[in-house]
């Protein structure tokens, strides 16, 4: 199958999910900057939220930069992605309105964890679809710390966050601070088959 139609699919998810969540700020009532000081949590949600969107949008076209073939089990694998995606609006709203309150930290982290579970999910169907020496395969072959950072960043995010809400923020950061940088690997074995 050709991979078009995934990817300008995709972008147009992603492109939804960043619109709803800024649809999600509310104008404050008053003409002072004083009057934008109660929207500072949500704010600082969506510029989290806004930034981990972006890393899964510039990694997935990665991806899929380094994958030639599409199966019907990657449509659906692409499809439980953005299905976690698709939540972080409704979780980054919950978490500033409510100025980053124990359980909304844990949900937030929860489907960022899943989201990178989808992510982990789609990227072995992408091996397993093009085969073991597709660039792919050989550009995340072996050596894969951002995947094993990345899982117990958010599960001790979430524990935390029922007595600490700002170490599952420091974490969340941390975890996206990781992934900020497209995947170097796969660029590397795309420019240097």
């Amino acid at each position: 199958m050709n991979k078009n139609r995934l990817e300008a699919f995709s972008d147009g998810v992603f492109a939804i999910i960043i619109t709803i969540m800024v649809l999600e700020i509310k104008i404050p009532h008053g003409e002072t900057f004083a009057a934008l000081t109660p929207l500072l949590p949500v704010f600082l949600s969506y510029i989290l939220s806004f930034i981990y969107v972006g890393i899964y949008w510039n990694n997935h076209h990665h991806l899929l930069q380094s994958s030639k073939n599409v199966s019907g089990n990657i449509l659906w694998a692409n499809l439980h992605l953005l299905f976690w995606l698709s939540l972080l609006p409704f979780a980054t709203g919950w978490t500033g309105e409510n100025h980053f309150a124990p359980a909304t930290m844990a949900l937030y982290g929860f489907i960022l964890m899943m989201a990178g579970l989808a992510w982990w999910i789609l990227q072995n169907k992408l091996i397993a679809t093009n085969g073991k020496d597709s660039v792919l395969a050989k550009a995340v072959g072996g050596h894969r710390l951002k995947e094993i950072i990345s899982p117990i960043g958010y599960a001790i995010g979430i524990a935390c966050s029922f007595w600490h809400t700002w170490i599952s923020g420091c974490l969340y950061i941390f975890v996206a601070t990781v992934w900020l940088v497209p995947d170097r690997r796969i660029e590397k074995t795309i420019n240097n088959p």
